[in-house]
């Protein structure tokens, strides 16, 4: 097996290709991680959800990391970490262009709205079912690739 560092323009490359992360974040020392599906465009992940966990602790504590992977055929594998700080894209004055924006890059992609529009069948409460798109800055990027 041949591990080897990828360059800042290979996991870009990478990231773009690819629509599925695993979001982590975390609030008073204990660690969450979801899968997001998002577009990747000008060092910046757009995505959106409901309310819930995720988007409460990310409020609290905007610092995430997103983990994008892919395995290949002969135990081959690329995996890119990138590190950010979350930004919330309210419908208002200020933020409408770029929740737009995400709108639409998001919308160019099949299923673009799972998993973050799907909650398990509990009552939401009234005023929380509202869509909170949101962008997640890249200030830190690396990735690995291994071959057989």
């Amino acid at each position: 097996m041949h591990v080897q560092t990828m360059s800042e323009v290979d996991c870009l490359r990478f990231i773009e290709e690819h629509r599925l992360a695993r979001l982590s974040c975390a609030l008073d020392g204990h660690p969450y991680a979801v899968p997001i599906h998002y577009a990747f465009r000008n060092h910046f992940f757009y995505s959106f959800s409901m309310m819930g966990r995720k988007i409460e602790t990310m409020r609290q504590n905007p610092r995430v990391s997103l983990l994008i992977d892919e395995f290949g055929k002969d135990r081959g594998w690329t995996s890119v970490v990138a590190e950010g700080i979350y930004e919330e894209l309210p419908d208002r004055i200020g933020s409408k262009i770029e929740r737009d924006h995400a709108w639409s890059l998001l919308s160019q992609h099949a299923s673009w709205w799972e998993p973050g529009a799907l909650k398990p069948e509990k009552g939401v409460p009234a005023g929380d079912t509202d869509h909170i798109f949101y962008r997640i800055s890249i200030d830190k990027i690396s990735g690995r690739r291994a071959s057989a």
